[in-house]
């Protein structure tokens, strides 16, 4: 699947899924990183290319919303529709983490 198509299927990249939820609290870009960063303890570093692609689609999308623009500074936060998508990728993963741990375990009744 094209990186492209990510939003469309709600399969979220890590650096998306880390970048929406940075935005629960108002924030702008460098402290969109910084937060990233700390919250991955340095396991996930955006770069500006990245990080400002991802905004503009997000924000295209609505799942963000500029809310200011001064001092040079745009600021971001999550929109409900955000939070629903953050909240339908959380689930999603918890479920590929049981997954995981069930074929560890040695249960393999449910696959093929």
């Amino acid at each position: 699947m094209p990186k492209n198509d990510s939003l469309e299927s709600e399969q979220l990249t890590d650096a998306t899924y880390y970048i929406l939820l940075s935005l629960v609290q108002e924030r702008h870009g460098y402290a969109i990183m910084q937060y990233v960063n700390d919250m991955t303890e340095n396991k996930l570093n955006l770069g500006p290319a990245t990080l400002y692609t991802l905004l503009k689609k997000l924000d295209e999308g609505g799942y963000i919303t500029q809310t200011s623009s001064g001092d040079r500074k745009k600021t971001y936060i999550l929109t409900d529709k955000g939070r629903e998508l953050v909240e339908k990728e959380l689930v999603r993963r918890e479920k590929m983490v049981q997954h995981g741990r069930n074929v560890l375990k040695g249960d393999l009744g449910f696959c093929f």
